[in-house]
């Protein structure tokens, strides 16, 4: 998940009852701040000029039921704000601003406004830099081995994807490798769709760069930056590498991927803004799978008890149900820092990411994941090749609802190369090994676009239930590896209701979802 760490980066809101927002696609491009204009009602006198002091911000703004796009852009306007898009779709309008008091100025519009938060803490004009996982690359000796050892019907470092064994995924493709008529959208870092095993299977009409929160579809604007992350190739590459011959396998290798890049330029940082573009872009283009392997930036965990979080968590929430409503199915990785996503308390010392962290001790409940504990979304633990929960995975019973590999160099699989992480595509035509939540929700992606392939119907609702209902049962185990690669008791194992959070509700199984 990014952040990126180990590889990720990186559940009850609903839209105001009776939200009067238009049906069709609305994005309002960018506006002038002008001239504070009059009110309505009983104001007489304009406003006086706001303070423009501050740092210069970014901002969400949800409307209430009864709010307007327009009366929205006035308030604004008049707060010393410049509205850069409207999803009147969802009634969020996001704005920057550099008025100290411009979220307290419009919270205090009650009638028109149900939350407004600042997206970040550090200033828009200030590049953040973040650290991200180390990608370990294939070597040419490595691939020729494994391409020795490759069966018939493989692709040549095919014998090197214990991953794709480890759900089926190998015999599924001997039944059906997916439909092109559905699309997996990589919503991360970008993807290089020039890569040989992806080129094939890219989708370029259903790409686009997110960042700024404004969708940007010029030839290659979803790549990854020229110094940027491979997380996006990475993860593209494990849904729908093509089966052409070369390299690996994809998951699903017969369905269509599209990239959707939300990070900030020089940085692994994904921003409210540029993240509801995302889903809102995947809702409009008809795509039908997102995978989301990062969390919300600049919060670990978004608090509702905050007025800034609770205006992210909403406007994420109502992006998220949106896309659902189109036929959308969101998957996220649930996360890298081993956290109980279910417990009582969770110690958070990494927020904000963009300025200084200050330790918390947050309640899950309350402060969330974002995006993977929003309604809808399915939330994803990672294994390794000895099916056991990878060291740095969270989880949580009730939280988490399926598994997948995301691998663990604790876990040494019998593969030519003996690495038990995911390999994968890179940039640049290559290929490498990560390992994380962030490789895990990849596979349960592809799974979701096998399914749609076979079901192509089925709701996303629907198709979270067969995610579900035809996962591999795993009981809690008796023991785990620990981040030393010591094997300690399972003890934060719970299990209930036919589910384990550990694993949710299994692992998911690419060859029945074909079947």
């Amino acid at each position: 998940m990014a952040h990126l760490g180990t590889g990720h980066r990186r559940r009850t809101l609903a839209l105001p009852v009776g939200l009067a927002l238009t049906a069709s696609l609305a994005f309002l491009p960018a506006v002038t701040a002008s001239a504070a204009p009059l009110g309505s009602g009983a104001e007489t006198v304009a406003a006086a000029k706001p303070d423009t002091s501050g740092p210069k911000l970014s901002y969400v703004a949800n409307l209430t039921a009864y709010g307007t796009v327009k009366q929205a852009r006035k308030a604004i306007e008049r707060a010393g704000g410049t509205v850069v898009i409207a999803y009147e779709q969802i009634g969020v309008v996001v704005a920057h601003s550099q008025n100290p008091e411009f979220a307290k100025q419009l919270r205090g519009q009650r009638s028109l406004f149900v939350s407004v938060g600042a997206t970040r803490t550090a200033p828009l004009s200030v590049v953040q830099t973040t650290e991200e996982g180390t990608t370990q690359r294939l070597s040419d000796a490595d691939a020729a081995k494994a391409a020795a050892q490759a069966e018939p019907g493989q692709e040549p470092l095919e014998s090197n994807q214990w991953d794709l064994r480890a759900i089926k995924a190998d015999q599924a493709h001997k039944i059906n490798d997916g439909s092109r008529n559905v699309t997996v959208g990589v919503i991360d870092t970008g993807v290089d769709d020039t890569h040989p095993d992806l080129a094939p299977n890219f989708s370029k009409g259903q790409s686009a760069n997110c960042v700024g929160g404004v969708a940007d579809t010029t030839e290659g604007a979803w790549r990854p930056y020229a110094d940027g992350s491979d997380h996006g190739t990475h993860v593209a590459g494990t849904i729908a590498a093509a089966r052409n011959g070369l390299g690996i396998s994809g998951v699903a290798p017969g369905v269509q991927v599209a990239a959707i890049k939300v990070s900030e330029p020089a940085t692994s940082l994904f921003y409210t803004e540029a993240v509801v573009c995302g889903f809102m872009f995947a809702a409009e283009k008809g795509i039908e799978v997102t995978n989301n392997s990062y969390y919300v930036d600049p919060w670990l965990y978004n608090c509702k008890s905050d007025d800034d979080q609770k205006a992210l968590v909403e406007a994420l929430a109502r992006a998220t149900k949106y896309a659902e409503r189109k036929g959308v199915l969101s998957v996220a990785s649930a996360g890298n820092s081993n956290h109980d996503l279910a417990s009582s308390a969770i110690v958070d010392d990494t927020s904000p990411n963009d300025t200084t962290p200050v330790p918390r001790t947050i309640d899950p409940k309350v402060c969330l994941d974002l995006p993977t504990q929003l309604p809808g979304v399915v939330t994803v633990s990672a294994t390794g090749d000895q099916g056991f929960k990878s060291y740095y995975s969270s989880y949580g019973l009730g939280v988490v609802d399926v598994a997948a590999p995301g691998g663990d160099k604790w876990q040494v699989p019998a593969t030519p190369d003996a690495n038990g992480r995911v390999l994968s595509t890179l940039p640049g035509g290559g290929y490498g090994y990560k390992q994380g939540t962030s490789m895990a929700g990849p596979h349960v992606a592809g799974v979701a676009a096998l399914l749609k392939s076979r079901h192509p119907w089925a709701s996303p609702s629907q198709l979270q239930a067969m995610l579900k209902g035809q996962a591999t049962k795993a009981a809690c185990p008796e023991k785990v590896y620990d981040a030393t690669g010591a094997l300690v008791d399972a003890t934060t194992c719970n299990s209930k209701w036919g589910q384990t959070g550990y694993y949710g509700y299994g692992v998911v199984d690419a060859l029945k979802a074909v079947e």
